[in-house]
């Protein structure tokens, strides 16, 4: 008799415990010559050499499956158990499984555009109308880099520019000013991370999420770097962003040049950035349209009428002039 200890690496244990370990107990009744218990990341196991060892093999199954599907259930438990292997039907334009097994998918062809041109550019541009799903598909490749350790972090950044409201005025210390600025990244993390898992990773740093202005003096290497609402930085900010981009490294820089919140009298640095970078290999620029929202109807149509109301008011501008 001997005792092992089995450590779930790669798994979240709370999926892989299932709830109120429901898979755990099953596994107890799969393996009943086994005594074993399960706390934190590890599993310890006592009984015979040869039994713990096909404990082991089976669970390093269960684990690569959580790890891949962000699920685990005891119906998938007894697919394995006898043999078969649950049956996943990939799904075309798949980029990861999110929480529950959620798929997540490039839905459209910019979409399928931007992750084609992820695989083959070190720094992508992609630019379009809000909803058309530039930030959650960068966020997913992102997280798809990390789970395949193709990267060691993920740091994730905006500008916080402020947009009616004074950061002065908002309530609590500095971080508690800026989150609200940073929410929407958080908001596509919680939906490809399990809660748990994603708490570690941002505890420990290998997901980092900052304002714009936390970058300087950095390089940044092994990772993926994302800028989202890349339209409401400066010239230098911009340029200070994109120099600092380390070995090992990729970039993807989002924004809707139809929502810049800059003063009248400062240039957009994503808008000259595109003028300055164009046809420099290794750089792609993806340019999402209307086509591409996947938000609620609505939205397409408000942003139709908002783009009539402005193009109505340019004529108004040359009669006037």
């Amino acid at each position: 008799m001997i005792e092992k200890v089995i450590l779930l690496e790669q798994a979240d244990p709370v999926i892989f415990y299932g709830v109120n370990n429901s898979n755990i107990l099953l596994l107890k009744t799969l393996y009943p010559k086994l005594r074993f218990a399960a706390r934190g990341r590890a599993i310890k196991v006592y009984g015979d050499e040869q039994d713990i060892e096909m404990f082991e093999a089976f669970v390093d199954k269960l684990v690569r499956y959580c790890n891949d599907y962000n699920k685990l259930n005891e119906e998938v438990i007894l697919d394995f158990w006898n043999g078969e292997g649950p049956v996943e039907h990939k799904q075309d334009s798949l980029i990861i499984y999110g929480v529950n097994g959620k798929p997540i998918t490039a839905r459209t062809a910019n979409q399928k555009a931007l992750v084609d041109a992820f695989q083959k550019n070190d720094l992508c541009f992609a630019l379009g109308p809000a909803g058309s799903g530039k930030t959650y598909v960068a966020i997913a490749l992102a997280v798809r880099a990390l789970k395949n350790k193709e990267i060691r972090k993920i740091i994730l950044s905006r500008p916080a520019v402020e947009a009616g409201e004074k950061l002065g005025f908002l309530p609590g210390e500095m971080k508690d000013k800026l989150d609200p600025y940073l929410q929407p990244l958080y908001d596509a993390l919680e939906d490809m991370i399990p809660a748990a898992k994603l708490k570690e990773l941002l505890e420990t740093n290998v997901i980092q999420i900052a304002p714009l202005a936390y970058m300087r003096g950095r390089t940044l290497s092994d990772a993926i770097i994302i800028l989202d609402e890349a339209q409401n930085t400066t010239a230098p900010q911009i340029k200070m962003f994109l120099t600092r981009l380390g070995l090992g490294a990729r970039m993807i820089v989002t924004g809707d040049m139809s929502q810049i919140d800059l003063p009248h009298n400062v240039t957009s640095g994503l808008m000259q950035a595109q003028r300055i970078l164009k046809g420099i290999p290794g750089i792609a620029t993806i340019e999402f349209d209307k086509r591409d929202i996947v938000r609620h109807r609505l939205v397409q149509r408000i942003v139709d009428a908002y783009d009539r109301y402005d193009e109505e008011r340019k004529k108004m501008h040359v009669v006037t002039d």
